[in-house]
This record gives C-alpha cells, structure tokens and sequence, in this order.
C-alpha cells in the first residue's frame, strides 16, 4: 500500500468493508437465567444493557438515516450498511430480551424506561439527535472492543450468548465511524469551536442517561433475583471495575472523545475484528450477507 492510499488515522480507512451477517442466536438452545457463567451479577449487567438496544439502535438508524440522501456516495454505501447492521442487531436482541422475560425479568419495564429517554431525545433538533447517537456510538464500540480483546468478559457464557455478544460487537466496532462521519458531514456548516462543542456536550447527557437507565435496569434485575442488596452492588462494582473491569479497560477510550481531533478509526482495531470473526464464523458458519 502506498502512502498515498494509506488513510490518515483521523479518518475512516479507505478500504473498510462493512458486512451486514445475517446470523441468528439462540433459537434452539434457550438461554438459562443466569446465563453468564451462572453469575447473576454479570448476567445483570448484559441483560440490562441488552433491554436498551432494540429502542435504542431503531433511534441511531433514524438519526442518520435523516441525512442519508444528502451524504456523498462513499458514505451513502456505508450507512446503507450500517442500518442493515443495526436492524439485524434489533431482532436478535428483541429475541434476546424475550428469553430473559421468559424468566421472570420485567423487560417491559426496562424498555419502557428507555422509550422515555428516547422520546425525550427526539424532541430535539435532527443534528442534536445525531450528537447523542455518535456519542452513544462511542459507547458502543469502545465497550465491543473491550469485549472482543478479554476473553474474561463473556467466560462461562453459553455458547449461543458468547457468539451473539462477539457477533455484535464485531459489527459495531466495524461500523463505529459512520454515525461520526455522517455527523462530520451534516455539521459542516459549523465552525470547529462549535462542532466539537455540540458533540462534547451530547456525550456528556447521553453518559447520564446511559448510567441512570443501565443502573435503575440492573436494579429491577437484582430485586427480581432479591439480591438488590448492598454487597450485591459492590460485587458489581469488582465486576465493572477490577476483574475483568470492562469500565476501567474503556475508560481511556471513553475520554478520547473529548478531544477536540477525535476520530473513531484514529484507533484502528480492525485486526482484532478480524481475528474473532474467524473463530465466530468457525462455530456457527458465515452469516449471509443482507
């Protein structure tokens, strides 16, 4: 490759192939209810985080769905993708969040929680709604990676449950920077000063939000189990912060964003994509292409 065709790493690398799989999780083998290894603090905190998903992925494709024809073709092509991405995300998490229904867990409630936030969300201006959802996005592929590069984040997982967290997470770590991009060109208009200041001040919300809507899921989990106790939390704390401590493993990544030349692809990670889809496509075959 010459210098030339390398992309600068600030930028979306010119040959990213983003591939919508269409693989489907758990269909034959029902997860159990503490699924993770049979820890309820763990399996709490992906259950609550997974009720935010279907609601909360339908929002980011509307948001950068709204800017779709205005974007340049190369663009165009990658948010076609992205929403394919996301759509398939929802159905298996809407699939996902039936099992834990299934067991006692009021998912309803936890949805309800988010359609709230998000209906909120909506009220503002189409490019503020695309603030929150790179800033979300962020969330996202900074928590994917976490995952896809420490074995002990999903240790213990069924196997059906380890493959759809791996699967997408792979996805969203591929397609990390086209919410940004499409934001980049939406907010062009803008001066820089600006720009960096609408992005920066919809992180900021969209973390509280985040952690009021995770934290009041995992809540409704643990009284659910009726271990929504004081030692209960401190075990989750050990978990989120200690071993494996997915929060301190992002927490440099998270305030990376704030910088005034954040890009999501500055940090490329497309080798570590690669070498799990390998072994994910090794147990349960290629996913067909949307």
């Amino acid at each position: 490759m010459t210098q030339h065709d390398q992309a600068p790493p600030n930028r979306t690398p010119a040959d990213l192939t983003i591939l919508p799989r269409d693989m489907s999780f758990g269909r034959e083998t029902p997860n159990g209810r503490w699924w993770l290894g049979g820890d309820p603090v763990g399996t709490a905190f992906y259950n609550a985080l997974s009720a935010t998903f279907p609601l909360g992925e339908r929002f980011f494709m509307d948001s950068v769905r709204h800017y779709r024809n205005a974007a340049p073709a190369g663009l165009k092509t990658q948010i076609a993708a992205f929403l394919a991405q996301e759509a398939m995300h929802t159905r298996e998490h809407i699939f996902f969040n039936k099992q834990i229904a299934d067991h006692g867990f009021d998912i309803a409630a936890m949805e309800a929680r988010t359609k709230a936030r998000l209906e909120f969300a909506r009220t503002r201006p189409p490019l503020q709604q695309l603030g929150a959802t790179i800033a979300l996005e962020h969330f996202t592929a900074i928590l994917a990676h976490a995952l896809l590069a420490d074995p002990r984040h999903l240790e213990g997982a069924s196997d059906e449950a380890k493959a759809m967290w791996r699967w997408h997470a792979i996805e969203e770590v591929e397609h990390k920077a086209v919410a940004f991009d499409t934001y980049m060109m939406a907010a062009a208009p803008l001066s820089p000063p600006r720009r960096w200041a609408l992005r920066v001040m919809t992180m900021v919300v969209a973390t509280q939000l985040l952690f009021a809507v995770v934290g009041s899921n995992i809540a409704d989990i643990f009284t659910s189990d009726g271990i929504n106790t004081g030692k209960t939390w401190r075990k989750l704390f050990h978990f989120m912060l200690v071993r494996p401590g997915m929060l301190r493993q992002v927490l440099a990544a998270y305030f990376a964003y704030f910088l005034p030349g954040f890009h999501p692809w500055r940090h490329n990670n497309l080798a570590l994509v690669r070498a799990v889809e390998q072994s994910l496509t090794a147990s349960h075959g290629e996913g067909v292409p949307a």
